[in-house]
């Protein structure tokens, strides 16, 4: 006996090759969850590295395990996005598929109306014949009947008429039915937003530590490890006490390499403990250096009691005066 594989219809086909890809995909996920782990360890280790102020060969060998993990990531992200544009590619196809599947049985539905109509109409036109012919071979003449034969003879070849009709009227709507039309709106351009621009002079700096700062009476503050333009009157403070350091430092490429090197957008919590007010800082230094100086200085009444010529002295440097 021999055994036939039943073909399958273009919505099962969609069906079984959706649920393959599904599961590829969370494969894909599970391996990106558990790279972007070994990732976040990776990057902990090269920043702890960075900030303690290690030794550039083993900062470039953590560089490059984390580069090693991070060229994985990328590799499945590309991936998994693939993946997701061919699950989406699927799951349009599928729902094509089954509005045309939805369509076709409307569509066969009215020509199965049309071919229902076409089969009746003959049988109408037999029963209408039948009743004309009933009352003209008749050999009584009979007015009433006359006019009978005449209206019925007058209704079958206005109906046979309609029913060629709506039969050419309902092929015409399955063919349209099954066709189907859809209309796509395309979304309206976004606009470009340009950045503002800058007022005050400032120079790119990388941050160690939360910071901030005020402008203009608006207070700005910045998060640990972003690259800011920071004002050049603070820039000298935030150097000496190591809150910031400049784009070329070895660590700085590190840090940069773990975080980014774009700016980095975020809420910062005004009471984080870890916070520092480059203006405070700045002032105390001012006040510090003040009151060195005036420790610095001698007082004024020693100077003029060393400067005061007594009467003694006077008049012993005045024979001096004579002689000369």
């Amino acid at each position: 006996m021999a055994f036939f594989k039943r073909e399958l219809g273009p919505v099962e086909r969609f069906e079984n090759a959706l649920k393959e890809k599904q599961a590829a995909r969370q494969k894909l996920a599970d391996r990106l969850s558990a790279t972007e782990t070994v990732l976040a360890e990776k990057r902990g280790e090269a920043e702890k590295l960075a900030v303690a102020g290690a030794a550039n060969a083993k900062l470039a060998r953590a560089e490059a395990r984390l580069r090693s993990v991070e060229d994985q990531v990328r590799t499945l992200r590309a991936a998994l996005a693939e993946c997701d544009e061919q699950v989406v590619t699927t799951e349009r196809a599928l729902a094509d598929a089954k509005a045309q599947r939805d369509r076709d049985r409307i569509a066969d539905e009215i020509e199965a109306m049309a071919a229902a109509i076409e089969r009746a109409a003959p049988a109408f036109n037999l029963g209408a014949n039948a009743l004309v012919t009933a009352v003209t071979k008749s050999v009584a003449s009979v007015g009433e009947a006359t006019r009978f034969a005449t209206s019925v003879d007058a209704v079958r070849r206005e109906v046979i008429s309609a029913a060629d009709l709506i039969c050419w009227e309902l092929r015409s709507a399955a063919v349209r039915t099954r066709a189907g039309n859809v209309n796509l709106l395309l979304p309206a351009p976004a606009e470009p937003v340009e950045p503002p621009s800058p007022e005050i002079e400032r120079q790119l700096i990388y941050t160690l530590n939360p910071l901030l700062w005020r402008e203009g009476g608006e207070v700005r503050r910045v998060p640990a490890f972003a690259r800011v333009g920071l004002p050049i009157k603070l820039l000298s403070v935030a150097l000496r006490h190591h809150h910031v350091d400049h784009l070329s430092a070895r660590r700085v490429q590190t840090l940069m390499h773990v975080h980014g090197s774009g700016r980095i957008h975020g809420d910062i919590n005004p009471d984080d403990p870890q916070l520092v007010d480059l203006d405070a800082l700045a002032s105390g230094e001012t006040e510090s250096g003040k009151s060195e100086t005036s420790k610095s200085e001698p007082p004024k009444s020693e100077t003029a009691k060393s400067e005061t010529v007594t009467p003694e002295k006077a008049k012993s440097e005045s024979p001096k005066a004579n002689v000369a």
